[in-house]
């Protein structure tokens, strides 16, 4: 993708400038491709909280807006270059902006980058060539380079999760390519096969549909989460489940033995577990391993009397406890005005609760309205610790 020095110079220049400002003034210099430079800019600054260190290099070239919502970030692609580990050869047949070919690849002494769309090709030669990452970039759709493949060390895929129309996809089947109907040809042809899935699937499904997987990695950022990576390989052991958030990694034991809920008289603390746990399941698991109850099967957050200062999840201090009788519930929450609510297995939405009990959004007291094991309605409030 050829980009003019004078359009680099007004890439570099107004690289911090509000890009709708810059369409409305225009610019004087007709050896500027005013569009292009403008669609630099806008990706450079999407990179600059997504990709940080590429953004850090100037001669960065930035595909489409919708290749840059759609790759991975700097962290989950660092994440997943440990499970790619080191070898001869490194096959991704979706490479995309190739964001995840960059960091997976780095300890593979051959490195393969494939891509259908010409356009991300010849964005990705400069960049690697930018960022000497020294590669072979094949033009090609993934099942028609994995037909010439011989064998691989690892071979990575990010299905598509558009349909022709645009629209979202989710489940495996739906995506492009179709990995249910490869998986025979890549079981084959590499030693493990590492997926890139929506995080709206069921992992469980997952697993039992694709027969192969050795890990389950659920990977969030800032509680949000992102992506659903599997490793599959031939004569997998037990299956290991990773719930991961930012820095916080909680392994899933293989054998659960599950906690009836038996909740203390005076609770001081409740946890709301991280998006990848929740996403997981492993309730019981957390129960186990920090000895604290589950406050119900379907409420999915717990209480201790003590605190866990490492719980995968934010903490609370419990201030005080109320049914949703209106006269307790009174003087639980006199003289407050504002609360951030939440509801966990309760009969009303958040906006629902939010107007019965007559509160502004926002403040310090955190509201959590769940129901107990024995059916009985409470609301904790609470003050977030950290």
């Amino acid at each position: 993708m050829f980009i003019n020095e004078d359009t680099w110079q007004y890439i570099r220049q107004h690289a911090d400038d509000d890009v709708r400002k810059l369409a409305l003034q225009g610019v004087g210099n007709p050896s500027v491709d005013l569009p292009t430079a403008l669609h630099q800019i806008a990706g450079r600054q999407t990179a600059q909280h997504k990709l940080p260190s590429w953004a850090a290099n100037n001669s960065i070239i930035y595909p489409p807006h919708l290749n840059m919502e759609q790759c991975s970030s700097e962290q989950t692609a660092r994440y997943k270059a440990p499970l790619a580990g080191k070898g001869n050869v490194y096959v991704d047949l979706t490479g995309g902006f190739g964001v995840d070919f960059y960091w997976m690849s780095q300890g593979f002494k051959k490195r393969i980058y494939v891509e259908r769309d010409e356009q991300l090709c010849a964005i990705s030669t400069e960049n690697f060539r930018t960022l000497d990452h020294d590669c072979s970039v094949i033009n090609s759709s993934a099942v028609d380079y994995l037909a010439t493949i011989a064998h691989a060390d690892v071979i990575y895929l990010d299905p598509a999760r558009r349909n022709e129309h645009g629209g979202r996809t989710y489940s495996i089947e739906d995506c492009t390519p179709n990995v249910l109907e490869l998986l025979p040809v890549l079981m084959q042809k590499a030693d493990r096969i590492i997926l890139k899935l929506s995080p709206m699937l069921d992992w469980r499904k997952a697993v039992n549909d694709l027969k192969h997987v050795a890990e389950v990695h659920i990977v969030s950022v800032y509680n949000e989460c992102k992506e659903l990576v599997l490793v599959l390989k031939e004569n997998a052991d037990a299956l290991r489940v990773v719930c991961v958030n930012d820095d916080s990694i909680f392994e899933v034991p293989p054998i659960l033995n599950h906690q009836s809920p038996t909740i203390s008289q005076h609770p001081s603390y409740l946890y709301e577990p991280n998006a990848s746990i929740m996403k997981a399941g492993c309730f019981g698991a957390v129960a186990n391993k920090y000895g604290i109850q589950q406050i119900a099967d379907n409420s999915h957050i717990f209480l201790s009397s003590d605190e866990i200062e490492d719980f995968p999840g934010r903490r609370f201090q419990i201030t005080a406890i109320s049914s949703m009788n209106k006269r307790e519930l009174k003087d639980a929450l006199k003289g407050m005005n504002r609360a951030n609510i939440a509801v966990r297995n309760f009969p009303l939405s958040v906006d629902q609760l939010r107007k019965k009990l007559k509160l502004k959004d926002g403040g310090e007291v955190y509201l959590f309205a769940t129901t107990m094991a024995d059916g009985q309605h409470r609301l904790f409030i609470c003050r977030k610790i950290g």
